[in-house]
């Protein structure tokens, strides 16, 4: 599997800087969404690279620390559970790759994007930018992308809510709709970091 096709079409094409753009938890039931920028040295070799989703902790874990040692610049940034109740997940989802896009110390002549989507009702991608559908598979720099963004969502959620609220048991489903998450709810009710628009279902089943 090549993961540097799309940069290198874009490459030949004459554009310079790419931008690798993923996110993270928008299926969870709590804590943020989050997204990550990356721009990777040209054909950089990271061993084992590919959509974060069908890595191991261990093994995202490693990649994150090598990616975020040897990247050219990268950023991760969220959206919190209250922005996400505010706007809906598809806002969110734009409006954290687009800060994360916007926190870069180098300024990409073009963004590679994840997925098929590049606006919501109120937020939208504003930089240059192409959608990559399954992009964490084809591109480097999406794939790079999807690992910063699930790692670090995942350690946020592990260590910072785990601690806060440890009555909820984060450390070991992260805020997804699990069957341990959905008996906390039930026993302790939300707390502050829940989506309160993604427990509709639990809600109604508690009536």
């Amino acid at each position: 599997m090549d993961l540097w096709t799309a940069e290198r079409e874009r490459w030949d094409s004459g554009i310079q800087t790419i931008c690798g753009v993923d996110e993270a938890g928008a299926g969870p039931l709590a804590g943020p969404v989050y997204a990550a920028a990356v721009i990777l040295p040209r054909e950089i070799d990271f061993p084992g690279l590919n959509d974060s989703k069908k890595l191991t902790e261990k093994k995202r874990e490693d990649l994150y620390e090598r990616i975020t040692a040897q990247a050219a610049a990268y950023c991760v940034a969220s959206v919190s559970a209250a922005e996400i109740d505010e706007m809906d997940i598809l806002n969110a989802r734009m409006l954290a790759m687009q800060r994360a896009i916007d926190g870069l110390a180098q300024t990409p002549d073009l963004c590679l994007i994840d997925g098929d989507r590049d606006h919501g009702s109120r937020f939208a991608i504003t930089a240059p930018h192409l959608c990559v559908v399954g992009g964490d598979g084809k591109s480097a720099s999406i794939a790079a992308a999807s690992i910063l963004a699930k790692v670090s969502r995942d350690r946020y959620v592990s260590m910072e809510l785990d601690s806060r609220y440890p009555q909820y048991c984060f450390a070991k489903h992260k805020g997804y709709g699990t069957k341990l998450h959905y008996e906390m709810l039930d026993a302790y009710g939300p707390c502050p970091e829940h989506r309160r628009t993604f427990l509709k279902k639990w809600e109604a089943r508690r009536r």
